[in-house]
């Protein structure tokens, strides 16, 4: 496997230029490559984290092309138009399928036989998708971020009601990286204690129950745009959701995160989608079956026919 902690980072907008900055400020990482059309613009951003170096640990970063993939333990992939205000991420596919044709012809002679490719650009469960039948690799070496981003921002609204530090919260948002997405509300839990338990001994929340909890994931759901509405684009969180998943790569921690990963049962058909999944140095080592209630397994597979439909869409082009 691989001697160096090499991330190459194909697209250097808002995201890709966030994620080089906080992958450039930690640990994970020792080797920084920035894959752009304009080439200008990547050398800038290097020229500006590189001046920083002093501060943090020391790496090498660069800007360069797709054949310094041929040694990258991770190719993230956020090359991509912007979403624009009041567009769904679906909306984005026609526009995005274009780019990828060409991001993917040129990293297929470049790719060595462990390398990860996460595609953060959306839609991203779709792309994922279209990007793995493209490769013709194995499926947990190409995922998703999913809903990495979303089960944060769950734990967070959960910790504005309750108090309590986000990282004491457990909950899982599934599905679909978008408008059918499905949180777990069923799992959720603080200190052992479910959710629902603990909301009737909190005494903070204006809403009880199950309408506090659908009003949560609207929340969730609404997050993105209602960001783009007021600046334009997300960056900040979603580059430190994916740096989240390279540090489980790289390090091999095995964590439980929801990236997208594909799915191929009787019940979803198949589709890529976010799953509780182990996380380690090979991709996605195995998807756990987090238990649900009927509604929620329900709301998992509307979410998958909802996917599903736009695969057949790509499987035609």
């Amino acid at each position: 496997m691989f001697m160096n902690r090499k991330v190459v980072i194909i697209g250097d907008g808002a995201v890709g230029s966030t994620l080089t900055y906080t992958l450039a400020i930690g640990d994970a990482v020792n080797d920084i490559v920035i894959v752009d059309l304009n080439k200008n613009k990547a050398e800038g951003d290097v020229l500006d984290i590189e001046h920083g170096m002093s501060f943090v640990t020391p790496k090498r970063i660069k800007a360069g092309t797709y054949e310094d993939a041929k040694d990258a333990h991770i190719i993230i992939i956020t090359a991509g138009v912007a979403q624009k205000e009041g567009e769904t991420r679906i909306d984005l596919l026609n526009r995005n399928i274009r780019v990828f044709d060409s991001i993917i012809a040129s990293l297929k002679p470049n790719l060595n036989e462990h390398a990860i490719i996460m595609v953060v650009t959306n839609p991203c469960d779709i792309l994922a998708y279209y990007t793995y039948k493209k490769l013709g690799i194995e499926s947990s070496r190409v995922i998703g971020s999913g809903t990495v981003l979303d089960t944060s921002r769950l734990k967070s609204f959960i910790s504005d009601d309750t108090g309590i530090d986000p990282r004491n919260i457990h909950t899982f948002v599934v599905g679909e990286h978008g408008d059918s997405e499905v949180a777990l509300f069923s799992s959720t839990s603080i200190a052992g204690l479910p959710l629902i338990d603990f909301c009737e001994k909190c005494g903070k929340c204006p809403y009880k129950g199950l309408r506090k909890f659908s009003l949560l994931l609207e929340k969730v759901k609404n997050a993105a745009y209602e960001i783009i509405d007021k600046k334009g684009a997300t960056f900040y969180a979603v580059a430190l959701a994916v740096t989240k998943i390279v540090e489980s790569i790289v390090n091999d921690t095995h964590s439980i995160l929801t990236v997208s990963t594909y799915i191929d049962d009787g019940e979803l058909g198949e589709v890529y989608l976010s799953l509780p999944c182990e996380v380690g140095s090979a991709g996605v080592l195995r998807v756990l079956h987090t238990p649900m209630n009927d509604e929620e397994k329900e709301a998992l597979k509307k979410s998958a026919s909802t996917l599903k439909e736009k695969i057949r869409l790509i499987d035609g082009l």
